[in-house]
Protein backbone atom coordinates (compact mmCIF):
# COMPACT_ATOMS: atom_id res chain seq x y z
CA UNK A 1 0.00 0.00 0.00
CA UNK A 2 1.61 3.25 -1.03
CA UNK A 3 0.92 6.84 1.22
CA UNK A 4 -1.65 7.81 -1.25
CA UNK A 5 -3.97 4.54 -0.63
CA UNK A 6 -2.75 5.23 3.52
CA UNK A 7 -4.04 8.74 2.89
CA UNK A 8 -7.86 7.94 1.43
CA UNK A 9 -7.84 5.05 3.16
CA UNK A 10 -7.68 7.33 6.52
CA UNK A 11 -10.01 9.80 4.78
CA UNK A 12 -14.41 9.63 4.96
CA UNK A 13 -16.04 9.56 1.37
CA UNK A 14 -16.91 13.21 2.09
CA UNK A 15 -13.52 14.36 2.67
CA UNK A 16 -12.33 12.13 -0.50
CA UNK A 17 -14.70 14.34 -2.37
CA UNK A 18 -13.70 17.60 -0.65
CA UNK A 19 -10.05 16.80 -1.81
CA UNK A 20 -10.83 15.93 -5.42
CA UNK A 21 -12.62 18.99 -5.62
CA UNK A 22 -9.51 21.01 -4.23
CA UNK A 23 -6.72 19.07 -6.76
CA UNK A 24 -9.53 19.97 -9.76
CA UNK A 25 -9.35 23.29 -8.70
CA UNK A 26 -5.75 23.53 -8.97
CA UNK A 27 -5.01 21.95 -12.56
CA UNK A 28 -8.12 24.28 -13.43
CA UNK A 29 -5.28 27.20 -12.58
CA UNK A 30 -2.65 25.24 -14.65
CA UNK A 31 -4.92 24.62 -17.39
CA UNK A 32 -5.79 28.02 -17.81
CA UNK A 33 -2.17 28.69 -17.44
CA UNK A 34 -0.62 26.54 -19.96
CA UNK A 35 -1.88 23.54 -22.05
CA UNK A 36 0.40 21.07 -20.77
CA UNK A 37 -2.28 19.53 -18.71
CA UNK A 38 -4.35 18.59 -21.64
CA UNK A 39 -1.63 16.81 -23.19
CA UNK A 40 -1.12 14.93 -19.75
CA UNK A 41 -4.65 14.33 -19.86
CA UNK A 42 -4.54 12.86 -23.39
CA UNK A 43 -1.82 10.74 -22.73
CA UNK A 44 -3.72 9.36 -19.52
CA UNK A 45 -6.77 8.75 -21.55
CA UNK A 46 -4.34 6.60 -24.48
CA UNK A 47 -2.93 4.82 -21.77
CA UNK A 48 -5.87 3.98 -19.82
CA UNK A 49 -7.73 3.04 -22.98
CA UNK A 50 -5.17 0.55 -24.18
CA UNK A 51 -5.03 -1.15 -20.52
CA UNK A 52 -8.80 -1.01 -19.94
CA UNK A 53 -9.98 -1.98 -23.53
CA UNK A 54 -12.38 -5.12 -21.98
CA UNK A 55 -14.39 -2.49 -19.55
CA UNK A 56 -17.03 -0.91 -21.18
CA UNK A 57 -17.99 1.47 -18.39
CA UNK A 58 -14.51 3.16 -18.22
CA UNK A 59 -14.29 3.18 -21.63
CA UNK A 60 -17.57 5.25 -21.87
CA UNK A 61 -15.59 7.90 -18.80
CA UNK A 62 -13.02 7.97 -21.56
CA UNK A 63 -14.67 8.52 -23.98
CA UNK A 64 -16.53 11.49 -22.27
CA UNK A 65 -13.42 13.12 -21.00
CA UNK A 66 -12.05 12.99 -24.75
CA UNK A 67 -15.60 15.06 -25.61
CA UNK A 68 -14.93 17.15 -22.85
CA UNK A 69 -11.19 18.18 -23.67
CA UNK A 70 -12.38 19.37 -27.29
CA UNK A 71 -14.07 22.17 -25.49
CA UNK A 72 -12.68 25.34 -24.76
CA UNK A 73 -10.70 25.85 -21.83
CA UNK A 74 -13.19 27.44 -19.49
CA UNK A 75 -15.81 24.83 -20.42
CA UNK A 76 -13.02 22.31 -19.55
CA UNK A 77 -12.18 23.98 -16.23
CA UNK A 78 -16.17 23.79 -15.38
CA UNK A 79 -16.63 20.46 -16.02
CA UNK A 80 -13.56 19.44 -13.78
CA UNK A 81 -14.69 21.55 -11.05
CA UNK A 82 -18.27 21.23 -11.15
CA UNK A 83 -19.68 21.13 -7.83
CA UNK A 84 -22.52 18.46 -8.51
CA UNK A 85 -23.14 14.86 -9.28
CA UNK A 86 -21.81 14.83 -12.41
CA UNK A 87 -18.56 16.37 -11.72
CA UNK A 88 -17.75 14.34 -8.60
CA UNK A 89 -18.44 11.10 -10.80
CA UNK A 90 -15.78 12.79 -13.35
CA UNK A 91 -13.87 13.30 -10.90
CA UNK A 92 -13.39 9.87 -9.86
CA UNK A 93 -11.93 9.23 -13.40
CA UNK A 94 -10.01 12.53 -14.32
CA UNK A 95 -7.56 12.18 -16.95
CA UNK A 96 -5.68 14.79 -15.30
CA UNK A 97 -3.67 12.64 -12.74
CA UNK A 98 -0.18 13.59 -12.85
CA UNK A 99 -0.66 17.33 -13.25
CA UNK A 100 0.18 17.89 -9.81
CA UNK A 101 3.00 16.88 -8.07
CA UNK A 102 2.46 13.58 -5.65
CA UNK A 103 3.83 16.14 -2.81
CA UNK A 104 1.22 18.34 -3.71
CA UNK A 105 -1.63 16.01 -3.85
CA UNK A 106 -0.63 14.18 -0.25
CA UNK A 107 -0.99 18.27 1.05
CA UNK A 108 -4.45 18.33 0.34
CA UNK A 109 -5.41 15.43 1.21
CA UNK A 110 -2.67 16.21 4.97
CA UNK A 111 -4.22 19.07 5.28
CA UNK A 112 -8.18 18.41 4.52
CA UNK A 113 -8.01 15.15 7.05
CA UNK A 114 -6.27 17.23 10.16
CA UNK A 115 -8.53 19.93 9.47
CA UNK A 116 -11.58 17.65 10.01
CA UNK A 117 -13.73 17.57 12.70
CA UNK A 118 -13.49 14.19 14.96
CA UNK A 119 -15.67 11.90 15.23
Amino acid sequence: MNAVEITEGSMSHELQDQASLEIARRVAERLRASSAPLLVAQANLDRWSRRNADAPSLLRCYAEWRQILTRPTEEICAALCAENDEGRRRRQNSPFAGVLSPAEVWEIKSRLRHAAPSA
